[in-house]
């Protein structure tokens, strides 16, 4: 059959990296599960029980599980309606002098809960660097900005200037918090290790005899191995699945902060202040051929969305979890835990590409400033008229008045803001007449914000970033298969 006539996940198919598809493939996850049974019978070995030297040499040679073995374990899978078991006889004809010592002492979630752990960690090591690389995009971006004057919004209504550093410094600022929350979940992150089959050791405490410090010696072994620092203290059949949730808490935050900065792309491509890239041969619309959709920032929110609403089935696994375990965890983790890290990394990849190659169009954003920056003045004008010894009330009453005209030109008749011009004419404002232009600078309205993008890119966003120096140095932009 061909690939063409089944159904394949859009995200291997079209939004995720190799690197990640690859840990999370069929092939990856059999083999380490052999891999975990290599380094238990290695380590069991080592600690005293009977192993013979040629079933873990055997077990070495065939660790990545070839085509004719997947055949066979589906095979065993068929009859025993269970995987870890059918893998385990596939494993045993592949290496059988050692038959009769994989899976020595283990439960099935020696090897399913570890792999997990094993394949997280490495996600997780993967995604890390590719955050990073948007955070420095952004960075280099936010300061080239940082003194170009630009509307703000509040209501999405016109605000108070800022500059689009400093707009930028917002995104990063989010996700420099999700940068932190992935650290600290990869970091604190442990093994199951050898547990036994409801977290008791008691399987293990009947093959080394009683002796209990075999156990925690076992488990700093397998640890090493798997390079992890520790077993997490408390196990039940599995590893608690609040594990999971902590991961998921972490990892989905992007996608609500990357759906928030692609939806602001969005709006100001509207506004065509901004765009994210767009290719020469690129078509916009099938009908509309004049058309520069953001596709690229639309992709990031629609896979954003999906991605910020999986920890809530991270949570419902975790509390419908019964006692020491229930496999009502099973299926859905096979699709939850591989999906929540293909989304995360789709929207890096794409975020990459966006954020390395942002277009600024000045004149428009100044052109949208002209539009509202005379009412921004009006509160300058009060003050020199004061200093001219100009009631500030009657100021106040006059530029009310003649704002409301200007308004009107603009939102009734489609005009241009003329209320400096009409300021301008008028007797009333004579006093401050010849200091009117100057009172309307865009930079006069940026407060701080140069400062703020500096001491922030350069200060904190630096220092974050440091860790990842020397990956950054190599790394190149993620250009988009599709």
């Amino acid at each position: 059959m061909s690939s063409y006539d089944k159904y394949q996940t859009p995200l291997a198919t079209r939004y995720a990296s190799q690197e990640m598809m690859s840990i999370f493939s069929a092939r990856t996850r059999a083999s380490t599960w052999r891999q975990l049974w290599v380094w238990l019978a290695e380590a069991e070995k080592e600690l005293g029980l009977n192993i013979p030297d040629e079933a873990i040499q055997q077990m070495r040679e065939h660790v990545t599980v070839s085509d004719k073995a997947f055949d066979v374990a589906r095979e065993y899978e068929n009859k025993f309606r269970h995987d870890v078991m059918a893998h385990v006889h596939a494993y045993g004809e592949d290496a059988p002098a050692a038959a009769g010592h994989i899976h020595l002492g283990a439960t099935s979630c020696y090897v399913t809960d570890n792999a997990d752990l094993i394949f997280i960690q490495k996600a997780l090591d993967l995604i890390l660097p590719k955050l990073a690389k948007v955070i420095q995009n952004l960075k280099e971006f936010a300061l080239k900005y940082k003194d170009t004057p630009t509307l703000g919004f509040t209501h999405y209504q016109p605000a108070q200037l800022i500059t689009i550093g400093k707009r930028a410094c917002q995104w990063i600022q989010e996700l420099v918090m999700d940068l932190e929350d992935i650290e600290t979940v990869r970091e604190r992150l442990q093994f199951r290790g050898a547990q036994g089959t409801t977290g008791s050791q008691a399987t293990f405490l009947e093959l080394f005899e009683g002796n209990a410090d075999k156990i925690v010696e076992l488990n700093k072994i397998l640890c090493k191995k798997a390079g992890f620092p520790s077993t997490y203290p408390i196990s039940t059949q599995t590893y608690t699945r609040k594990v999971d949730l902590r991961v998921a808490n972490a990892v989905c935050a992007i996608g609500a902060t990357a759906e928030r900065i692609a939806s602001d792309i969005r709006h100001l491509a509207n506004l065509k202040e901004m765009e994210e890239p767009f290719e020469k041969s690129q078509i916009g619309s099938s009908a509309m051929a004049y058309k520069r959709n953001p596709m690229r920032s639309e992709r990031i929110a629609a896979l954003s969305r999906k991605l910020a609403n999986l920890p809530v089935n991270f949570s419902n696994t975790f509390k419908a979890q019964w006692f020491e375990r229930t496999l009502d965890d099973s299926a859905i983790r096979r699709m939850d835990i591989p999906e929540m890290f293909l989304l995360a990394d789709s929207i890096l990849l794409a975020l990459d590409n966006v954020t390395n190659g942002l277009v600024v169009y000045p004149s428009v954003v100044r052109a949208h400033i002209d539009q509202e920056l005379p009412f921004m003045a009006t509160e300058s004008i009060l003050m020199k008229l004061a200093q001219h010894g100009v009631s500030r009330q009657d100021a106040h009453e006059e530029i009310r008045v003649l704002s409301h005209q200007a308004s009107a030109v603009v939102k009734q008749e489609g005009g241009k803001n003329d209320l400096l011009e009409r300021i301008k004419k008028s007797e009333f404002f004579k006093p401050v007449w010849g200091e009117i232009d100057g009172l309307v600078d865009p930079a006069l309205f940026i407060g701080n914000c140069p400062r703020i993008v500096e001491d922030y890119c350069n200060g904190e966003v630096a220092e974050k970033l440091s860790r990842y120096q020397e990956t950054l140095s190599k790394a190149e932009t993620a250009q988009l298969s599709i």
